[in-house]
């Protein structure tokens, strides 16, 4: 039996950085696991979409595929989108889903490794605010996922951390940079909390305009791409779990 195929499924810009940034994050996924084919799809606005690489996947043979969301969060189109571009796949392929990328502690590293790189430092966690300033959703749970992740980066040693949403929700970017300054915190940073650059992480940028450092999106992370893989293994590891579990009875 051939390995399954892992097919990151990207939402997609028409800004080219965002394809650009997630060609790079799959190429760094794919040298952490050589043999593994990994392929990339997006849901809208770039090529290759979802339903062309499932067709190319099922014309070369291939029978398992392991469809990982390029989302940090379970919201629409973790929800609706994905499954029903999924359920139109070739009848020959067997897809199964593998989890959202969050919450998880690789992204929380990453969003340090963004923040260091902006000029931070750990001796300065201490005295420094940070605002997560993700996309934004209307999904209760997508955003009790971003709180999470802001929870999870306070216990780091921040000082404060704030969530703050480009859209859909509030507050706004600059809302929280303000919040922060008027609780009294010494030194603001405002961390993206968003894969690749567009339009949204554009706004995010804008709305940091009074902070003291703004640091980049996650972008093709080291931390990022050991995550699709793990993500993947715990596909497989669940598959084996089930198998055996329906053997067993």
């Amino acid at each position: 039996m051939s390995a399954p195929v892992l097919l990151v499924i990207a939402h997609g810009s028409r800004d080219p950085r965002h394809a650009a940034t997630v060609h790079a994050l799959v190429r760094r996924a794919r040298a952490l696991r050589p043999g593994l084919r990994v392929e990339t799809a997006f849901l809208d606005f770039n090529l290759p979409s979802v339903p062309g690489v499932l067709d190319r996947l099922a014309a070369d043979g291939v029978r398992d595929v392991v469809a990982l969301p390029l989302l940090l969060t379970r919201a629409f189109h973790a929800k609706a989108d994905i499954p029903a571009v999924l359920g139109q796949a070739p009848p020959a392929l067997r897809i199964r889903r593998a989890e959202v990328l969050g919450p998880s502690p690789l992204l929380v590293a990453t969003v340090e490794r963004r923040l260091y790189e902006a000029g931070l430092t750990p001796g300065e966690k201490s005295s420094t605010g940070v605002v997560l300033a993700s996309a934004g959703s209307t999904d209760p749970e997508a955003i009790a996922a971003i709180a999470e992740t802001a929870r999870e980066l306070r216990r780091t040693g921040w000082c404060s951390v704030r969530p703050a949403f480009a859209s859909a929700s509030l507050p706004r970017t600059e809302d929280a940079v303000r919040a922060l300054r008027a609780d009294g915190v010494r030194r603001v940073a405002v961390a993206p909390y968003v894969i690749a650059p567009g339009r949204l992480p554009d706004r995010i940028a804008a709305g940091s305009a009074e902070a003291d450092h703004l640091a980049d999106v996650l972008g093709p992370s080291p931390e990022l791409a050991r995550l699709l893989i793990e993500r993947f293994e715990q596909n497989l590891a669940s598959r084996v779990e089930n198998l055996a579990t329906r053997a067993a009875g």
